[in-house]
C-alpha cells in the first residue's frame, strides 16, 4: 500500500471508531426490500422520533427530531436534534446531506455526517399520507420508527409495534423516545 492510501485508512478508521462507536446486536437478520416508493417533496419536513434501536451515536438521547429538506444542489439537508439523557436539556444538532440512491424509487438513501462517508437509510414502509415511516439499513443493526406527531395516538404505536415485527425486527431491542 502506498503511503497516502495508509494513512487515509487510518484516518477513516479512527473517524469512524471514535465517532460512531461499536454498533449494537442484529436486530433483523433479513432486513426486506422498501415496501413503497417515497416522493421526496411529500418526506421533507419534521419528524419525531418515536423509538429505535439504540445506537451508539444516539446514546441517552431524547425528544429526538429530524428535519429534512431540499438543498440547491438537489440532496436533501438533514437536521438529526437530540436531548441528551432529558427532554429538558438543551438540544444538540448534527447536519448532513443526503442523496437519493438510483432506481430505489426514493425509497433509499446515503446519507453522510462525516464528509465523504456515506450510510445506508431506507425508508422501509410509511404510511399513505406521510404520516409515518419506519427507516432501517441492511445489517439489521439500526431501526427508527417516525411519526410526524412528538407523541402519537395508541392506535398509531400499536401499528408501528406491529409493522416493526412484520418486517422481521426485535421489539425487544425498541428504545422508546421520550417526547
Amino acid at each position: 500500500m502506498k503511503p497516502r492510501t495508509i494513512i487515509a485508512a487510518i484516518a477513516v478508521a479512527i473517524a469512524t471508531s471514535g465517532c460512531v462507536g461499536k454498533p449494537g446486536p442484529v436486530g433483523n437478520i433479513a432486513v426486506p426490500q422498501p415496501a413503497k416508493s417515497v416522493d421526496t417533496s411529500k418526506y421533507l419536513g419534521r419528524w419525531y422520533e418515536y423509538g429505535r434501536y439504540e445506537a451508539p451515536f444516539q446514546k441517552g438521547c431524547e425528544a429526538v427530531t429530524a428535519d429534512y429538506s431540499l438543498r440547491e444542489d438537489g440532496k436533501i439537508k438533514v437536521v438529526n436534534s437530540c436531548r441528551k439523557r432529558s427532554v429538558e436539556n438543551d438540544a444538540d444538532q448534527s447536519t448532513g446531506r443526503a442523496k437519493i440512491v438510483e432506481g430505489s424509487d426514493g425509497a433509499k438513501l446515503k446519507v453522510s455526517f462525516f464528509g465523504p462517508f456515506y450510510g445506508d437509510y431506507w425508508v422501509l414502509d410509511r404510511g399513505e399520507a406521510y404520516e409515518w415511516s419506519i427507516v432501517g439499513e441492511p445489517s439489521g443493526r439500526y431501526l427508527w420508527m417516525l411519526t410526524r406527531e412528538a407523541k402519537p395516538d395508541a392506535k398509531l404505536q400499536a401499528k408501528l409495534k406491529s409493522r416493526v415485527v412484520e418486517l422481521g425486527y426485535d421489539w425487544s431491542l425498541v428504545r422508546m423516545t421520550k417526547h
